[in-house]
C-alpha cells in the first residue's frame, strides 16, 4: 500500500479511537458518560417540549382534560383506596424516609460516592422541583368533586419526580452491585418504571395533577438523575484511575 493510500486510514485512527473510548465500559469517560449525557439531553428536551406546549398548545390542554376525565369516569371507592396507598409511595414522608435509610446503609458500608449520589440527587431534585413549581405557577385541576384538595402549584408533579429519582436510584444501585446478575438488574429497572408509572397515574386519578404534570416530572427526574449519577460516577472512576492503589473508590 502506497503512502497516499495509507493517509485516509491514518486520518480515521483518531476518530475511531475516540468513539471506542466513549463506548468503553471501564473508562472513566466511557460508556457510562455517553449514556448519561444522552439521557440528560433526551430528558431535558422532553421536559422543555412539555413545558412549552403546556401553556400554548391547545391540543396538549385537551389531552390533559381528556386524561383527567378518563380517570374520573372510572373512580370507585375501592380504586380510590388503592390510589391513596400507591400515591403514598411517592409522598414526601415515604421518599424522605427511604432516602435517609438508603444513605445510612451506604455510609455504614463505606460507599461514600454512592452516598453522595443519593444525597445530591434527592436533595437537589427536591429543591429543583420547588423552584420550577414557583417558576411555572401552574394551577392544579379544579374538579366538582375532588378526591384531594391542594393549594400548591402543580407542575411538575412532586410525587412523581420524587418517585422517579428514588426508585431510579435504587435500580442504579442494584445495577452497579456485583452481587446481582443481569436478570435482577433488568428486573430492578422494570420495577422502578412500574412504580413511577403507578404513582403518576394515582396523582391524575386523585385529581392532584394533569397528565403533563406527571410526564414533565418523569422527564425532569430522569434528566436530573442521569446528571447527578453520571457526574459523581465519573469523579469516582477518575479518582480510582489516579489512585496509587489502582482500585476505584467505592
Amino acid at each position: 500500500m502506497t503512502e497516499q493510500e495509507q493517509e485516509p486510514s491514518r486520518r480515521l485512527v483518531r476518530p475511531i479511537g475516540f468513539l471506542k473510548a466513549r463506548f468503553s465500559p471501564g473508562s472513566y469517560l466511557g460508556l457510562h458518560l455517553t449514556i448519561g449525557l444522552f439521557v440528560v439531553l433526551l430528558g431535558g428536551w422532553w421536559f422543555g417540549e412539555i413545558a412549552q406546549n403546556m401553556s400554548h398548545d391547545a391540543a396538549t390542554r385537551l389531552l390533559d382534560e381528556r386524561a383527567l376525565a378518563w380517570f374520573q369516569d372510572r373512580a370507585s371507592p375501592a380504586l380510590t383506596r388503592v390510589a391513596r396507598i400507591v400515591t403514598a409511595l411517592g409522598s414526601v414522608a415515604f421518599i424522605t424516609s427511604g432516602t435517609v435509610l438508603t444513605g445510612f446503609a451506604l455510609m455504614r458500608r463505606g460507599f461514600i460516592y454512592r452516598f453522595l449520589a443519593v444525597a445530591v440527587t434527592m436533595g437537589g431534585g427536591s429543591l429543583l422541583n420547588i423552584l420550577l413549581k414557583h417558576f411555572f405557577h401552574r394551577q392544579r385541576p379544579v374538579l366538582e368533586n375532588p378526591l384531594v384538595t391542594l393549594s400548591s402549584f402543580g407542575f411538575p408533579s412532586g410525587h412523581t419526580m420524587g418517585a422517579t429519582l428514588f426508585y431510579g436510584l435504587l435500580a442504579l444501585l442494584i445495577a452497579h452491585s456485583t452481587r446481582w446478575g443481569w436478570s435482577h438488574r433488568i428486573f430492578s429497572f422494570c420495577a422502578a418504571a412500574v412504580l413511577v408509572a403507578l404513582v403518576g397515574a394515582s396523582r391524575i386519578y386523585l385529581g392532584a395533577h394533569y397528565l403533563t404534570d406527571v410526564l414533565g416530572a418523569i422527564a425532569l427526574g430522569l434528566a436530573w438523575l442521569a446528571f447527578c449519577w453520571t457526574g459523581i460516577e465519573t469523579v469516582r472512576r477518575w479518582r480510582g484511575r489516579t489512585s496509587d492503589r489502582g482500585t476505584p473508590p467505592v
